[in-house]
């Protein structure tokens, strides 16, 4: 029986053109970018070509853009630099960040003694952006405000150039998390008030392992990785170039046919939306699913019952894959933080359903139904 795979929000299939754009540089051309002869010049070439066409569909300049292992280094590596390089005294995130993106502030607070605080939410699960101007009212501090662009579990996205123009009328830096977002929506850096973003290619069907970081290029950190002068000394290590060429072709391809896929994954959000509340009793959503929200997830809560705590469970052995909440760390069973903070009393089970352009109506009607018989 054929897998039905709604977690895209985990991972995506790699795209069968981005791996034929990654195939030369796994055999012949496997040169290090850092020797001079041809097969190092060559990959260098490679790797520059990547820089120039991500910059292109980011809107940002080839100079701004560093590739990474992803988006956890990304962010990593721009939260130590704030207080190291920036002399940020005091961090302003929310408690429903991706852990990347929490636990390294909660590190950093402890490490570094500096002030975390945490942006209040909306009943829907929205920034409070009142809560937000509250906040950074204190000229003497220097901040740093990390707000992801979308959540990973319930899908709310804030608007960059609403945050983004909040941070600078105080004078603070702006980083968000756009790890759900780069290769599923149009960006122009050019035109929006922000510092600093984040990408990984898996997320938009290139390879695992490759993202990069935008660094606007009036702002000067130092590496976070050190041992080389790799990217341009900001992060040490030998380039994983078919990764960096993966990464330039998936992102080329997702912006090519962004409307398309975006339309078309939009209607498959629906449809699973309404065939849900039309099967499934007693279910409800968590965030807002159709005001600013990402296209590709639909957060469920299901009633909690024996049945339905197995739920992920019994949908594998019917080979199909889902999320509770967050696959980031689905290997730990203590319930998600992003959940909590929605509705702490809640005793609802939530599955994360996610999808991507490979998916079909005919596998949504499959998985109402088995929903539907093993409720």
């Amino acid at each position: 029986m054929d897998r039905i795979y709604f977690d895209n929000a985990a991972s995506t299939p790699l795209d069968p053109v981005v791996l034929a754009s990654m195939m030369p540089f796994l055999s012949e051309q496997f040169g290090n970018p850092s020797s001079i002869y041809s097969y190092g010049r060559e990959t260098r070439m490679a790797i520059e070509k990547a820089r120039k066409s991500v910059a292109n569909n980011l809107g940002a300049r080839p100079s701004e853009i560093f590739f990474t292992s992803g988006g956890t280094e990304s962010s990593n590596t721009i939260l130590n630099a704030a207080i190291e390089n920036l002399g940020c005294t005091h961090i302003i995130s929310s408690p429903i960040e991706h852990h990347a993106t929490l636990h390294t502030v909660q590190h950093l607070a402890k490490k570094e003694n500096v002030q975390l605080s945490f942006v209040h939410l909306l009943p829907n699960g929205h920034i409070d952006t009142a809560h937000l101007e509250t906040l950074l009212t204190n000229p003497a501090q220097k901040t740093i405000v990390s707000i992801m662009h979308a959540n990973n579990e319930i899908g709310n996205m804030i608007d960059l150039f609403e945050i983004g123009s909040i941070c600078k009328k105080y004078h603070a830096y702006f980083h968000s998390d756009t790890v759900q977002t780069v290769g599923h929506f149009a960006f122009d850096l050019s035109k929006t008030p922000i510092d600093f973003i984040t990408g990984a290619s898996h997320k938009f069907h290139g390879p695992k392992g490759t993202g990069i970081l935008y660094i606007n290029e009036n702002i000067k950190i130092s590496p976070f990785i050190h041992g080389g002068a790799q990217e341009r000394n900001m992060r040490a290590g030998t380039e994983n170039v078919y990764g960096i060429v993966g990464f330039a072709k998936a992102l080329e391809i997702a912006t090519t046919n962004y409307e398309k896929d975006s339309e078309y994954i939009q209607s498959l959000k629906k449809y699973m939306y309404d065939s849900l509340m039309e099967k499934i009793p007693g279910i409800s959503f968590n965030g807002d699913p159709f005001g600013k929200a990402l296209y590709t997830l639909l957060s469920v809560n299901f009633p909690k019952s024996e049945k339905t705590e197995m739920i992920l469970f019994n949908l594998d052995i019917h080979h199909i894959c889902a999320s509770g909440g967050s696959a980031c760390s689905s290997g730990a069973q203590t319930g998600s933080h992003v959940i909590q903070a929605l509705n702490k009393d809640s005793q609802a089970v939530t599955v994360r359903f996610s999808f991507s352009k490979h998916n079909t109506k005919a596998e949504i009607d499959k998985v109402v139904a088995t929903l539907a018989t093993l409720l």
